[in-house]
């Protein structure tokens, strides 16, 4: 390994690159090459995930104040935060605490909340909602842009779906496509009208990332993305829905932008902190401004994410509806990792939710739990100090790492069991065990929606890797 070695994968002449070499030659000198350059190359393009690395953090840090300049030349935090609203105090962790903490003292931050799924991400919380004064922060928005749940909800009787179970598991393999760079190719591409938007066209970052975006179009993503169906509780007729009290099959899906979603990201956040200098706590949270052109080239970019994300859960309902041959009653769809311009005290501010959906007076969204775990159909109460958000699901309790150290596949293979539910693909850091109590979430978000309906996961497809987009 040598300094070209490193300049290939986009470190600078200097002093950081004989800290990496002496860092591998005393810690990774007996690991292949390949994978000891994919790893320094990582840090290299985000060095603020590495911040907390054992090993790495030095030179994630230097990289980062290479970047930055000198201390003079940063944004200065206020002193003192904002005051926010925090829902389901108890059970969120302390990171993510702090990190809305510092949020709140950025210059342009307005208001913000704290959902009780929340926890500790990059940048801003996962669960964090956060309004900013015409600026737009796209580590406060995440990576997965447009990340969503639909919900189709068909005219079938859950008995229908016990008898017939196995015709459900086919057709649900046969027309989903899961994990990073996975597609669909041939004959099964999907044509959808998004890929005609003009928004591709505005810059030739956005145009090269065009065929990829067509490649993955009605796929999903890895992590905790999924497509299931199970079972939906109406325990009262629901008149703004049209639906009989009675138990429905339905369909569920979490996926957002993918690839495409997730590049843009990366650009947009490198762009950010090239422009917008904070303290080193504070860097993820670099922000483009509204006025300048950088910052209206990202909004429009993450409003074609959302809309390519939205056009992906089209036609995975569209293809197992004709699949399974149902009529759908109803159709729900919600989305996090996303900004909105909304009004906020008679001003126009950027609402920023991460992990978080939108919840304002009568707005219907989706709070799923967890592959053994209830999910919930709800309607938004418009609470003014959640800034009219809720959660977006349970949230985790465990790390990735966590899970995978600390939950066995017997474990795993009972609780499946013990609920009635089959899986196909995901791995144990995405066992039922890392993710929070979803009673205890929706119990702490009461004035924050009202419960429609209660969805029961039977049938759940998830990445076979538990790769995550990238």
């Amino acid at each position: 390994m040598n300094g070209d070695d490193l300049k290939a994968i986009g470190y600078a002449e200097g002093k950081v690159i004989r800290m990496v070499l002496d860092i591998i030659e005393n810690n990774y000198a007996s690991q292949e090459k390949e994978e000891v350059l994919n790893l320094f190359k990582q840090v290299v393009l985000h060095p603020e995930q590495f911040l907390d690395h054992a090993v790495l953090k030095h030179i994630a840090q230097t990289l980062i104040e290479d970047t930055q300049g000198a201390e003079t030349d940063r944004i200065p935090l206020k002193e003192t935060g904002i005051n926010y609203a925090v829902f389901g105090a108890d059970y969120i962790e302390a990171g993510a605490v702090k990190q809305m903490e510092i949020a709140m003292k950025l210059p342009v931050a307005v208001a913000g909340a704290l959902m009780p799924d929340a926890h500790q991400g990059y940048g801003l919380p996962i669960g964090g909602v956060l309004a900013t004064k015409n600026a737009i922060i796209p580590y406060g928005v995440g990576v997965d842009i447009g990340c969503r749940m639909a919900l189709s909800i068909y005219d079938i009787p859950a008995e229908y779906f016990l008898a017939n179970e196995a015709m459900y598991k086919r057709e649900l393999i046969a027309w989903t496509s899961f994990g990073a760079g996975n597609g669909w190719n041939g004959k099964d591409r999907a044509a959808h009208a998004v890929l005609d938007d003009a928004a591709f066209n505005m810059t030739p970052f956005i145009k090269n990332l065009q065929d990829k975006a067509a490649h993955q179009l009605g796929s999903s993503g890895g992590g905790n993305h999924f497509v299931e169906f199970g079972i939906i509780e109406f325990k009262t007729d629901d008149v703004k829905l049209n639906i009989k009290k009675g138990t429905y099959v339905a369909l569920l899906t979490h996926s957002g932008s993918r690839g495409f979603g997730a590049t843009v990201a990366g650009n947009y956040t490198r762009l950010a902190k090239e422009i917008c200098k904070l303290p080193n706590e504070a860097a993820n949270l670099a922000y483009l401004d509204m006025n300048r052109a950088e910052g209206q080239e990202y909004w429009l970019a993450m409003n074609l994410a959302g809309d390519y994300a939205s056009a992906c859960h089209e036609i995975i309902h569209e293809r197992l509806t004709k699949a399974i041959g149902g009529q759908i009653l109803a159709k729900v769809e919600n989305h996090h990792n996303f900004a909105w311009k909304e009004m906020l005290n008679g001003e126009e501010v950027i609402v920023h939710r991460k992990g978080a959906t939108p919840a304002a007076e009568g707005v219907m969204g989706i709070i799923p739990g967890s592959m053994t775990a209830p999910g919930f159909l709800v309607r938004g109460k418009g609470e003014a100090a959640a800034i009219h958000s809720a959660s977006h699901g349970a949230g985790r309790q465990m790390s990735r790492t966590q899970a995978i150290k600390n939950i066995s596949k017997e474990e795993m293979r009972k609780i499946l069991k013990d609920h009635g539910v089959t899986l196909i693909g995901a791995g144990l850091d995405e066992a039922p065990m890392a993710y929070k109590n979803i009673e205890r979430v929706m119990a702490a978000q009461k004035q924050l929606v009202d419960v429609v309906a209660t969805f029961t996961p039977k049938l759940v497809r998830m990445a076979a890797d538990g790769s995550r987009e990238d």
